[in-house]
């Protein structure tokens, strides 16, 4: 392919959903380009505003955590694991409201807690607690929600 079409097939990449760096790296890599012209047309991608690592984590941490109901520690090893600085991440997970971040918690935590009927308490409170750390919410605040779940 030629360098015009690749360009203008990766900024269509780029424009159809937010992407990060790591991505479209490995989207023209796909599309057999050497390690200087991936990064000459990452800089064209930054500069045209393309490319937006900032704008990802924010769109990525809300939808993860509108969507999928994660936890900010998930949505946080996520971007990690996607190559985001620690910079953007904190950015990303700050514009998740707080006050809807622990209203989903005490949700998710009360439909667990529901969903094991006729489990004992210290197995429902286990399994409660369990679920919910694997969502990726925090242990510390997961444990302030369920001791408002007196035993029965």
């Amino acid at each position: 392919m030629a360098e015009e079409q690749i360009l203008k097939k990766i900024k269509h990449y780029c424009a159809y959903q937010e992407r990060c760096h790591s991505e479209v790296k490995e989207k023209l890599y796909s599309l057999g380009l050497y390690k200087n012209q991936v990064e000459e047309i990452i800089a064209n991608l930054i500069a045209d505003n393309y490319l937006n690592e900032e704008r990802f984590a924010i769109q990525y941490a809300g939808g993860k955590f509108r969507i999928k109901h994660w936890g900010k520690r998930k949505i946080s090893y996520e971007l990690k694991q996607k190559g985001v600085s620690s910079y953007c991440i904190k950015i990303g997970l700050k514009s998740i409201d707080e006050e809807e971040y622990e209203n989903t918690l005490a949700k998710l935590a009360l439909a667990k807690w529901d969903s094991l009927r006729g489990q004992q308490y210290l197995v429902k409170l286990n399994k409660t607690k369990t679920y919910l750390v694997q969502k990726g919410f925090e242990p510390d605040m997961v444990h302030m929600h369920l001791q408002t779940f007196k035993k029965v």
